[in-house]
């Protein structure tokens, strides 16, 4: 009986990638008590793993959390699981705007004290008494009420890219810290104004608004299935959107785009994005945004301390990774002095910039063909090994460098090894090597950029 995963991230990518199969992204949660966490936790591994279902769950006495990939052919399966269970009876499925393969690369479900950590004593106040929730058009009339207050329940990494217009944006590194601070910053507004809120998928606020109502607000709302359904509803009804800039999502995408405005600036650089990564200092992992000119320059990292550490011997990388104190800084979330230009807390509505990505005229003029697949993974930057699978790849051509881990990266070929030997063109079946700004993996693809004549 398999109730852990067998496979690396790496090779869970390759097997997606030979099974063609499409995947869809989506989340849910329930609040309910659940007797036994850890059963409920296997039995539900078990169901998922034979359905090849992927994500991120945590469970506990008090529900379930989850963000998953699950084939699009075992979807209707993977509905019968949760139908199994009372408290997920037509439960809603928020699926993702944005469909990726690669999304989750394991099946990770842990038990936890909260499927949400909150900070409160929910023997203190009736959980069940939430606010009233609101679709995507009432959403959108209650934003235009001049009694309303409108209040963002995620972190300040998530609002920088992408918030409602004239939200309270909260600079806060989790949601425990959000509620305190907000619940004093209202005070005076307890009777007579709308209290809105909203967050990714619906689950915070489930909580926040029964805090709330607890603290004496009168009229409080939240947006049903947060900003995820609200996409989808305002994309599927024609309904203008509120929403501006991306919506961080806590897979490898690290965001969707909701609408093409660009309301944040890179950390180092200043210039309009909102493109989120981590450090490549695997003793950082810091997450803060970067533009593709200082990716390439900085080489994925936050500093130039990173910079020289990735350059290090493995051995040496290892060490300094090593002691409780540096462990606790891993996977930071966009907070460090090297980030000239982070923005937190009250934020703008006005866009910077506008997102090219989602110009249809710019996806015709550019199209990729698959050549090639990784062959070789190297723990420092610089190197880049495939195998061309298909049609011939020159010095001078623009390729795109695609997998789970690596992102989308571009770069065009100034120096190409074939076989071990510098060439002007490599030819279908050829190993090729060439100098990359990052490291690769073996999951990547390699694409070459085909130009309109």
């Amino acid at each position: 009986m398999q109730l852990y995963n067998t496979l690396s991230a790496e090779e869970r990518a390759k097997l997606i990638d030979e099974a063609g199969q499409e995947r869809l992204t989506l989340s849910f949660y329930a609040y309910a008590k659940i007797e036994n966490p850890k059963k409920f936790r296997d039995d539900l591994f078990i169901a998922w793993n034979e359905l090849d279902a992927l994500g991120r769950i945590y469970v506990a006495h008090e529900g379930i959390n989850a963000q998953m990939s699950v084939p699009a052919d075992n979807f209707e399966a993977f509905r019968d699981t949760l139908e199994e269970y009372d408290f997920m009876k037509g439960i809603r499925l928020n699926v993702a705007v944005e469909q990726d393969d690669h999304s989750f690369l394991k099946l990770t479900i842990k038990v936890r004290n909260k499927i949400v950590a909150d900070g409160l004593n929910d023997e203190t106040f009736d959980v069940t008494n939430k606010g009233i929730h609101l679709k995507a058009k009432e959403f959108n009339q209650l934003l235009d009420d001049p009694n309303t207050i409108v209040v963002d329940f995620r972190n300040h990494y998530e609002s920088e890219v992408g918030h409602f217009e004239g939200a309270i944006t909260p600079d806060v590194e989790n949601f425990r810290e959000s509620l305190p601070i907000i619940n004093e910053q209202l005070q005076d507004y307890k009777e007579d104004k709308n209290l809105l809120m909203y967050c990714t998928g619906g689950i915070r606020c489930e909580k926040a608004s029964a805090y709330f109502k607890h603290q004496g607000f009168k009229n409080v709302y939240q947006l049903e299935g947060g900003i995820i359904e609200y996409t989808r509803q305002i994309k599927e009804d024609n309904i203008p959107s509120k929403f501006i800039g991306k919506n961080f999502v806590f897979d490898h995408r690290l965001g969707e785009r909701i609408t093409d405005d660009i309301i944040s600036q890179c950390h180092q650089c200043g210039k309009p994005c909102d493109n989120h990564t981590n450090c490549a200092n695997d003793a950082c992992h810091l997450l803060f945004i970067q533009c593709d000119d200082c990716k390439a320059a900085m080489e994925n990292c936050c500093s130039t301390e990173c910079l020289e550490i990735i350059h290090l011997p493995a051995e040496e990388q290892k060490k300094l990774r090593k002691g409780k104190q540096v462990g606790n800084k891993v996977f930071r979330k966009g907070k460090s002095d090297s980030l000239v230009y982070k923005k937190s807390g009250n934020l703008s509505n006005q866009p910077l910039a506008k997102a090219i990505s989602n110009d249809v005229r710019q996806k015709i003029k550019q199209k990729k063909v698959l050549i090639g697949k990784s062959e070789h993974y190297f723990k420092n930057a610089k190197v880049a090994q495939f195998i061309l699978s298909n049609k011939n790849l020159s010095v001078g051509d623009k390729v795109l460098i695609s997998g789970p881990t690596t992102g989308e990266q571009e770069i065009v070929i100034a120096d190409l090894f074939a076989n071990g030997v510098q060439v002007e063109t490599a030819n279908s079946g050829d190993q090729i090597t060439f100098e990359v700004p990052f490291r690769t993996r073996l999951s990547d693809k390699l694409y070459k950029i085909i130009q309109p004549s």
